[in-house]
């Protein structure tokens, strides 16, 4: 009985092993998709987000994908929504080689952004606003906030300067629910993307190393003018 359970799991062990390589060997799920079929893959594995919002991150992961200078890996995706409030849940994770959702939380803005709604952004130092479009995830550091994650903007005029302005993801602990929904909003800050403190590890974990994080907003400037948006890339779709 013993034997039996011992052979059992060194096979198990062994078919991780190999479906691992041949994950790994695989090329990204994103860049041999169709827009509308991953865009099918995000709005299933996350229902609750808005199915147009998540078919502009759809466009701007494979149109990255295009460009291997941007250090996209296509492996992992994260969507932030800031056209919702601070006091819902606005960004989402995704897995895209596992094709599952591997976060779902409350993410805060720039204290000059807005209140409980995100309004106003900006591309530049100091101005303690959030900023859209999309960013490369990178590496991680322990700074000020603790455990970080840096951020590179893929888009000029926008979101350029993210790292100069050290807009990065951390831990905060401002990021609560629960004080969110007795004082109508979350705690804001200086400009990054921050998430709740019991997250903030794992969340970071998943993206760092070339994850596209796509961060919206209806701005029509942005909507018209992101290369990234622009459905070209080549001519894919």
């Amino acid at each position: 009985m013993n034997v039996s359970r011992t052979c059992w799991r060194a096979a198990g062990g062994l078919l991780a092993i190999l479906a691992g390589a041949a994950s790994a060997a695989a090329p990204p799920a994103a860049a041999t998709a169709s827009t509308e079929d991953l865009t099918a893959l995000l709005a299933r594995t996350a229902p609750n987000a808005d199915r147009q919002v998540l078919k502009l991150a759809a466009t701007a992961l494979r149109c990255s994908l295009q460009r291997p200078e941007l250090g996209v890996s296509g492996q992992r995706l994260a969507v932030i929504d800031y056209s919702r409030p601070s006091t819902e849940q606005r960004l989402w994770v995704f897995d895209l080689a596992r094709q599952r959702l591997l976060f779902e939380e409350w993410v805060a803005h720039g204290r000059n952004s807005g209140g409980n709604r995100t309004e106003h952004f900006s591309n530049r130092d100091g101005s303690f606003m959030s900023s859209i479009g999309a960013f490369t995830a990178k590496e991680t550091y322990m700074g000020g906030n603790g455990y970080s994650l840096r951020l590179d903007g893929l888009e000029p005029g926008y979101n350029d300067l993210a790292r100069d302005r050290a807009i990065v993801i951390h831990g905060a602990p401002y990021v609560n629910p629960t004080v969110a929904r007795l004082q109508g909003r979350l705690g804001r800050s200086l400009g990054c993307p921050a998430v709740r403190l019991s997250v903030s590890r794992p969340l970071i974990d998943s993206l760092r190393g070339g994850a596209l994080v796509f961060a919206y907003y209806p701005d029509p400037d942005w909507l018209k003018h992101s290369k990234l948006l622009d459905g070209g890339c080549g001519g894919a779709n």
